[in-house]
């Protein structure tokens, strides 16, 4: 049997949806909590790291669910931070050495911080991050 799409009242029966892909309102409300709870869970690695370590599992686990909707970008950002976080911090402890990674270590938390509240805020205004 073949399918038609450029007839959406054709025989077959079938049609693609209008205006893009159809999203579950309620996958979406589901995957907009599990968004936030990654997002308190980085936020709670300042004081326990090994809350975001919880986060980036959730993440990977949790990304095939998101994909084709405006929660992907958050989780693109979300294991960005994580795994850029990771990396600019030990380049901070290796350059403590010198001195230079102390300043370096309070940046990577600004940067953190920024991230983590920057994400969150689009999160509640329902915006997709961008990931460029």
């Amino acid at each position: 049997m073949t399918v038609d799409f450029t007839n959406p009242g054709g025989s077959s029966g079938a049609s693609l949806p209008q205006g893009g892909p159809v999203e579950d309102p309620e996958k979406i409300k589901s995957l907009k909590t599990i968004t936030t709870v990654i997002y308190a869970l980085n936020a709670l690695s300042l004081f326990v790291g090994i809350s975001s370590i919880v986060a980036i599992i959730m993440n990977y686990v949790k990304l095939s669910d998101t994909r084709g909707t405006w929660l992907e970008s958050h989780f693109r950002w979300q294991i960005r931070t994580f795994w850029y976080g990771i990396l600019w911090a030990v380049v901070s402890f290796v350059l403590m050495f010198v001195m230079v990674g102390y300043v370096l270590l309070v940046a990577v938390g600004i940067w953190y911080i920024y991230r983590i509240v920057k994400g969150w805020l689009r999160l509640a205004d329902n915006k997709p991050m961008y990931v460029d």
